[in-house]
């Protein structure tokens, strides 16, 4: 299982460069960032210092979408990159919820996201495609690079639309019952689309937060870690709007946690003590996220590495940045690589 690391775009830009460092001397394969301008800094500008200070490390954001940028100046930003650093891009990719709302208007719908994904291949991979009616080709593109698309999805439509075109699933929350509905979903989809099921990777992002397993050092880590279930209750919410409470089509154990959910403000999308959280129970927490001793996360790991899991992308938005870095470095890639 590859471990990877996801980090907001807050300034300064040279102290997430510094860690993407550290990650990748950890032993972390793939380095991650969220995609919301308004909200952080421009991502792939931070990207370019990145894979110019690393050398193995994977970047890509989780997740970009098909809205802020138009699809040829995403698929060159891409191809650009791995022509200067090799093919170490990846292009995690979704229906746009921060950098939409944030700007006033609403996520993609799946189809136009379909037809962005088709064609940030395309053109980034060297072939013809098209935009708006007219095919276009990016010329100075040669050999025969590759450009993986990964789409994050909850929903029975998107996951269906995972397994049937994308290169990679990105599930955001570490459940184990829901990962593997959802895998299961996925490939099911593929299958049916006539593709190798085992070919769509599989990553899960959710934070990690590495105690000593204390009570205090738990309840610190909770409270660390409850603006994820919160970030994860906008799509819920978004779930339920579109099929209903206990319409069988999506798990209620996914969806009856936001009950109390009242509004979300997204000053501060992403961030630990988001005001906004505090109807995230314990439960969820600990069922989303990774917290607790060193052993608590290989066994969670290995478990979710049971069910198809490729990667386990951290969240790393609290206090403990470098520390859960460091932890993960020596005492749980070495395990998982083993």
């Amino acid at each position: 299982m590859d471990i990877g690391l996801v980090l907001q775009t807050d300034p300064p830009a040279k102290l997430l460069v510094e860690r993407m460092i550290r990650a990748e001397q950890a032993g972390f394969t793939h380095g991650w960032t969220f995609d919301s301008c308004v909200l952080w800094q421009e991502p792939f500008v931070i990207y370019s210092q990145i894979l110019a200070q690393t050398e193995r490390l994977t970047v890509g954001p989780m997740v970009t979408n098909p809205v802020t940028r138009t699809w040829e100046v995403t698929a060159s930003l891409f191809a650009t990159l791995n022509d200067m650093f090799g093919a170490r891009t990846v292009c995690g990719i979704g229906r746009g919820d921060s950098a939409q709302r944030v700007a006033g208007r609403k996520p993609a719908t799946l189809e136009r996201l379909s037809h962005a994904m088709h064609v940030i291949k395309e053109l980034a991979e060297g072939r013809e495609a098209e935009v708006d009616g007219t095919a276009m080709r990016i010329p100075w593109i040669t050999g025969e690079p590759k450009l993986p698309i990964w789409m994050g999805a909850y929903g029975p439509k998107a996951l269906e639309l995972t397994g049937r075109q994308a290169d990679g699933f990105i599930l955001q929350l570490a459940d184990p019952f829901l990962t593997e509905w959802m895998v299961k979903a996925v490939r099911r989809a593929a299958e049916e689309a006539g593709r190798d099921p085992a070919s769509v990777t599989v990553c899960i992002a959710a934070p990690a937060y590495v105690t000593d397993g204390s009570d205090e050092q738990l309840a610190h880590a909770r409270e660390q870690c409850r603006w994820f279930g919160g970030m994860v209750g906008n799509h819920v919410a978004d779930l339920v709007s579109r099929y209903g409470e206990h319409s069988g089509l999506v798990p209620d154990t996914l969806t009856d946690y936001i009950k109390e959910r009242q509004g979300y403000d997204y000053s501060h999308h992403g961030r630990a003590g988001n005001p906004d959280t505090a109807f995230v129970p314990d439960e969820i927490v600990d069922r989303f996220c990774l917290i607790g001793p060193v052993s608590a996360h290989r066994e969670k790991l290995e478990h979710l590495r049971s069910l198809g899991v490729d990667q386990f992308a951290i969240y790393a938005m609290h206090d403990a940045v470098e520390s859960t870095i460091d932890a993960y470095g020596r005492h749980i890639i070495p395990t998982l690589k083993g």
